[in-house]
């Protein structure tokens, strides 16, 4: 007779391979100890999720559906085949303590009147997520938490009692509701109540599922004996506005399930009423973030449109003339930028901003000058495009630069959204250099790592790769505190979910984001996100580079940088060579493609020891070399894939000790990447470098 299982952990999934492995992972770790089996509901993923289990974790029990079946109805395909003692509902984005699950046990061992309870669930900032314990919403429950009183009186039992924030959030408690992405009950519970209700698509089954619980006479607990972190949210991310409307759905139909009984002393219906003007200010606030940086940019066009039309044709003012053109170009310039990603992965991009403004601005010259109905001044239009173009990469540069010399309103406010923020990086000795060297050389989303955490013995360790080391594990908090770091990454299988969790968990004075890298894994994981670091693809590629026009460009701007450079260091290059004598000296180099070109040099001053200034604004404006390029190669190395640049990616990267492989990958990157606008921004930057220096 085989022995009986003690637990059953039920996990859905949906489009969340890189979530789903690391709670995979950390519940067998939890569940070593104790007989248990695991199942795995696929609701139609297409990531790949499906095939990934299979090859992974053969042990795990995998349901596939071929559509999207909601959450209680494939939390119910794996409830009608699990044969555990207990059930635990888990969510995939979760990662559990190797302790939660026997704590767990042990409570309901502890407390036979209780039929469901959950732990204490952190956000990934480490914060407690108030749906872990909770009320139903009656209404005055609901009208605290809609009206925002129980936000301002969190303490208070007669406002405060939706996520019972008046409650202390270490103490066990009875409750009546806990969250979905950790519940735990009996068999017994389940043999009495049923499945869950799969009216409920998403969302609110739990609060269902909860209230027919203790319709059963059971109570349902809170116990912070041990924590998870759950992610929140990360498969439903994609279609913010979907989702919150069927969060809101499933609110109604709670009430209508549960409360519209004629017992409650306010109707029903003003509760109805509250919760659909809720939904309607959650959407109203959504939006209003939505269209936020394209209300800026709105703004400036708008000033700098009225600035060109009254400069064209002061002292009158074409008021009706100006709301036509001011909704049709201004619609193209927002429909640019918004093609350009600059509202959602670079809103402070000024390269992409000056991109799409130019392009526009194209655009809007193209219909005043085809279309005499709409026409309106072509005067008006390159006035406006020129404003355009200072004012939208200008505030956006203004920000960068601002938040460059350490603004620090900037810096705490935006710094760890949209800059790139204090990373402290947690991790083994074994493999320590090439992880770093893979994080500091990212071209997108790069990781600013002021020191590192170092697991095991390491105290005669003091760098690596030029980042120090500020600590051992146990000092982590104060270095967050004393560093101002903002981000913290964990990539070291050394630290216990548990030591994790407390990092998290404690206070450290300041917002701090925590994100994982999982072994043998290619990935950064954090909140609601999986931020891919592996090497950038350069097979079956087109070059933006070799495009005519892309190459005409940047010649282009080589020749007028290098003549008005020319022109500005020809007085130090006459003082050289007439008044110190210094002779000209020939440098040869390897330029594309191997082919060898002179970098011509002054002497070096025998009496100021001061090495003499080359003439490479002259080699630019010749053509042998290029304002942006590579960095100028030595005898031994490899014929460049660029011209030899002033400066470029190389230069900007060169404190992190490249290798001849992250050379030639700039390069490609540059190559496949190129617009003018690269090119100024890598100058820009190269000059604000050699300032700070």
């Amino acid at each position: 007779m085989s022995q009986s299982i003690t637990l059953s952990v039920v996990i859905v999934n949906y489009n969340v391979r890189e979530f789903l492995e690391q709670a995979i992972k950390s519940a067998l770790s939890a569940l070593a100890e104790m007989r248990h089996e695991i199942w795995v509901v696929d609701n139609a993923s297409t990531d790949g999720s499906v095939d990934f289990i299979r090859t992974m974790f053969p042990q795990v029990h995998l349901l596939v559906n071929r559509t999207n079946v909601g959450f209680a109805k494939a939390n119910n395909q794996a409830l009608a085949q699990c044969r555990g003692d207990f059930i635990c509902l888990l969510n995939p984005d979760t990662i559990v303590e190797e302790k939660t699950f026997s704590t767990m046990v042990e409570f309901f061992g502890r407390h036979p009147e209780a039929g469901a309870a959950g732990c204490k669930v952190l956000n990934p900032d480490g914060s407690l997520q108030l749906a872990c314990r909770r009320s139903f919403p009656t209404p005055w429950v609901a009208f605290g938490k809609i009206s925002g009183l129980a936000a301002l009186f969190p303490n208070s039992r007669c406002f405060g009692r939706y996520n019972l924030t008046y409650l202390d959030p270490d103490q066990t408690a009875e409750v009546e509701a806990i969250s979905g992405s950790f519940m735990m009950f009996r068999r017994a519970v389940f043999a009495q109540v049923g499945f869950l209700d799969e009216s409920f698509f998403m969302y609110g089954e739990d609060l269902d599922y909860c209230f027919r619980i203790r319709e059963e006479g059971w109570k349902i607990y809170y116990v912070p004996d041990t924590r998870i972190i759950h992610f929140k949210g990360e498969s439903s991310k994609k279609s913010p506005f979907e989702q919150r409307s069927l969060f809101y759905q499933a609110m109604r139909l709670f009430v209508h399930k549960h409360l519209d009984k004629g017992r409650a002393l306010i109707p029903m219906w003003i509760l109805l009423v509250a919760i659909r003007v809720r939904s309607l200010f959650a959407h109203l606030s959504a939006l209003a973030r939505l269209i936020a940086l394209p209300a800026v940019d709105l703004a400036f066009m708008s000033v700098n449109l009225a600035l060109a039309i009254y400069g064209r044709f002061q002292p009158l003012f074409p008021w009706k003339s100006f709301v036509i053109v001011h909704v049709l170009y201004s619609l193209i310039w927002l429909l640019l930028l918004a093609r350009h990603e600059v509202y959602q992965r670079h809103p402070f991009s000024y390269v992409k901003a000056g991109s799409a403004v130019l392009l526009g601005w194209i655009v809007n010259s193209a219909l005043t000058f085809f279309f005499k109905d709409i026409g309106f001044s072509r005067l008006v239009v390159l006035y406006a495009g020129l404003l355009n173009l200072v004012a939208l990469p200008g505030w956006r540069l203004l920000f960068k630069v601002m938040a460059h010399i350490n603004v620090h309103y900037l810096q705490g406010v935006w710094g760890s959204r949209f800059l790139h923020p204090q990373t402290l990086l947690v991790m083994d000795v074994d493999g320590a250099e090439q992880l770093l060297r893979r994080l500091q050389l990212r071209l997108e989303n790069h990781y600013r790592v002021t020191g590192l955490i170092l697991a095991g013995e390491t105290e005669q360790i003091r760098q690596i790769s030029g980042v120090p080391v500020l600590g051992a594990i146990d000092q982590i908090a104060e270095v967050i505190r004393q560093k101002k770091i903002q981000q913290v990454i964990f990539a070291t299988e050394r630290i216990a979910n548990f030591q994790i969790l407390s990092i998290i968990s404690a206070d450290h004075g300041r917002p701090v984001t925590f994100k994982w890298i999982p072994p043998a894994m290619d990935v950064i994981i954090g909140k609601a996100s999986v931020d891919y670091v592996e090497d950038l693809p350069f097979l079956d590629i087109e070059y933006r580079l070799h495009e005519m026009s892309n190459r005409w460009l940047k010649r282009s701007l080589d020749i007028v940088l290098s003549f008005l450079l020319l022109l500005y260091s020809s007085p130090r290059y006459v003082w050289c060579r007439l008044v110190e004598k210094r002779r000209l000296q020939a440098n040869v180099y390897a330029g594309v493609r191997g082919r060898p070109f002179t970098l011509w040099r002054f002497s070096d001053s025998p009496s100021r020891r001061r090495p003499g200034p080359s003439l490479m604004w002259w080699s630019v404006f010749k053509g042998d070399m290029s304002m942006v390029g590579c960095a100028l190669p030595t005898s031994s190395a490899q014929p460049p894939l660029l011209k030899p640049g002033w400066t470029g990616l190389e230069r900007l990267q060169q404190d992190n000790g490249l290798a001849g492989s992250d050379r030639e990958r700039l390069q490609l990157y540059y190559m496949k990447n190129y617009s003018v606008w690269l090119d100024l921004e890598i100058i820009f930057q190269t000059v604000l470098h050699t300032l700070k220096r």
